[in-house]
């Protein structure tokens, strides 16, 4: 799982110790305090849940932001040049056309998905929300104008995972079900598993097919 938080670890040390950590203290002769994050497992703990070695991400999450951000940008100039060529362009109607533009990427905003050895999260613009895939309950589809992948852990713990996003990252997808799997062996994974074995299915097919038309055999 992702950091839990921190703690410190100051405190007392033998006389032994002094010798050596002089470089650890300040000018005025008291030690630098020492945080240690609590709570990750592996590379996670040293470069964070987003940067770490082993870590999938979604690989067009760069150019959906990008679009987002070019969306925003066109509407506010459109509207900017149009209050221009009318002479009616004042502080205040800018601050909305600003305002209206910041809505509108606030919408586009792509979640950011990435997935490392038991952990799946799904980073927004406002929170990130984060399972353990070694601990998932259940998984179910809900349909609707978006269709989102929901999973909830033994911990409490619910994302919600556009199926495209697993089915465009393959390692991605292998994380998860790599977890699920485990999941499903320890009997904690229950519901759903008809749900994720349709989106493995899926995916293999997809694969086969860029291998099919790769060897020029279409």
């Amino acid at each position: 799982m992702g950091c839990e938080g921190t703690r410190y670890e100051g405190g007392d040390r033998g006389e032994d110790d002094d010798e050596d950590d002089d470089a650890d203290r300040r000018p005025d002769g008291r030690r630098e305090p020492v945080w240690v994050t609590v709570g990750q497992r592996g590379p996670a703990a040293r470069h964070g849940p987003f940067t770490a070695p082993g870590v999938a991400a979604d690989r067009r999450w760069a150019t959906d932001r990008r679009d987002a951000v070019y969306c925003a940008s066109t509407l506010l100039g459109l509207i900017g040049l149009v209050d221009i060529a009318n002479g009616t362009l004042t502080a205040v109607r800018g601050l909305l056309w600003l305002t209206l533009a910041l809505l509108l990427y606030a919408v586009l905003y792509p979640p950011l998905v990435t997935a490392g050895p038991g952990w799946l999260a799904v980073r927004g613009l406002w929170r990130t929300r984060q399972v353990a895939t070694d601990l998932l309950v259940a998984a179910r589809h809900s349909d609707g104008v978006q269709p989102r992948l929901v999973l909830r852990d033994a911990l409490g713990n619910r994302v919600e995972v556009d199926p495209k996003v697993l089915t465009g990252n393959p390692l991605l997808w292998h994380r998860l079900d790599t977890g699920a799997r485990h999941a499903r062996a320890s009997g904690l994974l229950r519901t759903g598993t008809g749900v994720l074995q349709r989106i493995g299915e899926r995916i293999d097919a997809e694969e086969g097919r860029g291998v099919f038309e790769a060897s020029d055999l279409s």
